[in-house]
Parts: structure tokens; C-alpha cells; sequence
């Protein structure tokens, strides 16, 4: 392999954890909160708000079930008025960021429901607020769960970015389209797959990881 694209190879994968890590890192702050509202307001928890919570959740299930390559074309103008431009590493993150968030407040919202709705009344009749209940036990106790999610939805947001490459987003995707597709070089595509699958390996190992160091029970 030339030293070229050796260099479009690193350049590509750069642009891909700057894609990744940006729409990773907005949906998680963005997610959590979802996943909390959604969790509180629902049905015999601590806010219950049913209207509230059967409105946002068809809201977040309607994002979630848009396949994600439409979900790039139709918001084009979202894009455009957010990054400037529907095309290139920047653009990209609007929608994986846009795709990402509904999917993990469902993730966060399944963690939260597993926490023990024993410890939760226990906490109740004890005086705590809402407020409480949330930092001193839902998120604590969910957080191996929490962080289990986010791997999931980062090794998801690996996949999404190489579908973006087919459509301009840059990255990896888009050099093994360019280069291995389109200019018939099936190595550059191989190596693509291999850093990729690489990539998730890594990304899996670490979320793991940290969430079996998380998890005290």
C-alpha cells in the first residue's frame, strides 16, 4: 500500500472518531436526560405525567425506527442550517447525533427500570425528593447499566458513520467506497473492514470493562 493512501487511510480514520466521538459524546448528554424523563413520568414511578410520557415516547419511537440513511436525507436543511453544508465530517454529526439520542434514552430508561422499586419507596418514605431519588439512587444504581448502554451505542454510531461515508459524511466508510468500490482495490476495502472491526473491538472491550468496575453488587 502507497504511503498516499496510507495517509488518506489515517486521515479517514481521524475524521471517523472525530464523527463518533462528537455525536457520542452530544447524545449522551442529551440521552441521559431522555432517558431519565422518560423513566420518572412514566406510569406508577416518582413523576408520573402518563399524557407527557406516551407523547415523548412515540416522539423518540419515531426517530428510533427512521432507518438511518433517510434519517440523512431528510433533515438535509437541519444539517445545512446547523453545519453550514450537507456533506463532509462536520455535517455528518447532526444526524448521528439526531440518531443516537432517541436511542439512548430507551437504553438509559431500561437500566433505570431495573433498579429495585423497593430501594426506591424505601428512599421515598425516608423524605427524599425527586431530585435525590435521581442522584442518590437511580443513577448510581443503573450506572453499570448506563455505561453499557453507551458501548452499544457507540459501537452502533462506528456502523452509522461508515453508511455516512456513502453519502459524503467522510471517514472510513467513504474511502472504502472511493477506493475500494468505486476504483476496483479490494485490499482498500479489506483494511477498511479490518480497522473497523478493530475499532469495535476496542470500543466493546473498554465499555466492558469499565462497567464490570462499576457494578459493586
Amino acid at each position: 500500500m502507497s504511503a498516499e493512501l496510507l495517509t488518506l487511510f489515517w486521515d479517514s480514520f481521524v475524521e471517523t472518531l472525530i464523527m463518533v466521538g462528537a455525536a457520542g459524546g452530544l447524545a449522551t448528554v442529551l440521552g441521559i436526560p431522555l432517558g431519565l424523563i422518560l423513566t420518572v413520568t412514566g406510569p406508577g414511578h416518582i413523576l408520573p405525567r402518563p399524557v407527557f410520557n406516551r407523547s415523548l415516547g412515540l416522539l423518540v419511537n419515531a426517530l428510533r425506527s427512521t432507518p438511518f440513511i433517510i434519517l440523512m436525507v431528510a433533515i438535509i436543511p437541519l444539517t445545512r442550517l446547523l453545519a453550514g453544508t450537507s456533506i463532509g465530517t462536520g455535517a455528518a454529526i447532526v444526524p448521528l447525533t439526531l440518531a443516537a439520542i432517541p436511542f439512548v434514552g430507551r437504553l438509559v430508561e431500561a437500566s433505570l427500570r431495573e433498579v429495585d422499586a423497593g430501594l426506591i419507596e424505601a428512599v421515598e418514605a425516608m423524605g427524599a425528593t425527586p431530585l435525590q431519588i435521581v442522584r442518590k439512587v437511580l443513577i448510581p444504581e443503573a450506572l453499570p447499566g448506563i455505561v453499557n448502554g453507551l458501548t452499544i451505542m457507540l459501537v452502533s454510531l462506528i456502523g452509522y458513520s461508515a453508511m455516512a461515508g456513502a453519502v459524503g459524511g467522510g471517514g472510513l466508510g467513504d474511502l472504502g467506497i472511493r477506493y475500494g468500490y468505486q476504483r476496483f482495490m479490494p485490499d482498500v476495502m479489506a483494511m477498511v473492514v479490518v480497522v473497523l472491526i478493530v475499532f469495535v473491538q476496542i470500543v466493546q472491550s473498554l465499555g466492558d470493562h469499565l462497567s464490570r468496575a462499576l457494578d459493586h453488587r
